[in-house]
Order: C-alpha cells, then sequence, then structure tokens
C-alpha cells in the first residue's frame, strides 16, 4: 500500500476544540476531523475496499465515509498527526488477514494428567461423604 498517495485521499477541516484553554479556545481551531472516502478510493484495490467496508462498517457513515477526530492537544499541527497516525492504524489492521485457527489434539500426557486429576478430585470428594453404616 502506497502511503505517501494514500494521504493524499484524506480531507482534514479543523474546528474550535472544547475544554481548557482560557479565552485562547475561542480564537483557534485546534480540533482536526479527518474524512476518508473508502469506496471512492483511487489507491485501494476493489478486494481491500471492499474488506475495509465489511471491517470498518460500524464506523462509517451512510455515505461511507470514515470519519476521525483528534483534540487531544491544543496544536492544530500535532492533532493533525495523531489523527493521520491512528488512521493509518486502523487500515492497516483493517487490511489484516487473521491467522488461520487449525485445529490439534490435546497430547496424550495431557489427557493422562487431567483423567489422574479428575481421580485424584472424586476421591478427595468421595472422602467428605457420610459413612455407610449399613454394610
Amino acid at each position: 500500500m502506497n502511503i505517501p498517495e494514500l494521504l493524499k485521499e484524506l480531507h482534514f477541516k479543523a474546528t474550535r476544540s472544547s475544554g481548557a484553554g482560557g479565552q485562547h479556545v475561542n480564537k483557534v481551531s485546534s480540533k482536526i476531523e479527518l474524512s476518508f472516502d473508502i469506496l471512492n478510493s483511487k489507491i485501494l484495490s476493489e478486494n481491500q475496499k471492499e474488506i475495509l467496508y465489511t471491517k470498518l462498517a460500524s464506523r462509517l457513515t451512510k455515505e461511507q465515509v470514515l470519519i476521525l477526530f483528534s483534540d487531544e492537544t491544543r496544536s492544530q499541527h500535532r492533532n493533525k498527526e495523531l489523527a493521520i497516525k491512528r488512521f493509518l492504524y486502523i487500515i492497516k489492521e483493517g487490511l489484516k488477514k487473521p491467522k488461520i485457527r487449525r485445529a490439534t489434539k490435546p497430547s496424550r500426557n495431557s489427557v493422562l494428567r487431567k483423567h489422574e486429576n479428575k481421580k485424584r478430585q472424586a476421591f478427595k470428594k468421595s472422602l467428605r461423604k457420610k459413612p455407610d453404616l449399613e454394610s
């Protein structure tokens, strides 16, 4: 995946951030809104778009746009860096192929150990029973 080309497809919007900052917060737009249109991306293949669409379905808008916000710092540039970093992480994780699970059998020793443990436990519990006085 060509990251610099992918970053060119991102759209940024700066808005006023909430939180501490006094009078300065009312003048500066430090909150960053990153948006990425998955379906209209020229960098991603159709297969990659489909994978991301299914994996990120809960994070997409009705128009199939991924939107991320960053207002962690007072700096617009730092928030932009954080948003890009988070975006790249989400895309990389979304495109990762899960490992194929291979069914395995328990080892012979582990099966024997389990049976021995069960016998020991059963014997311990049998000692807690009331004695049978009839025999």
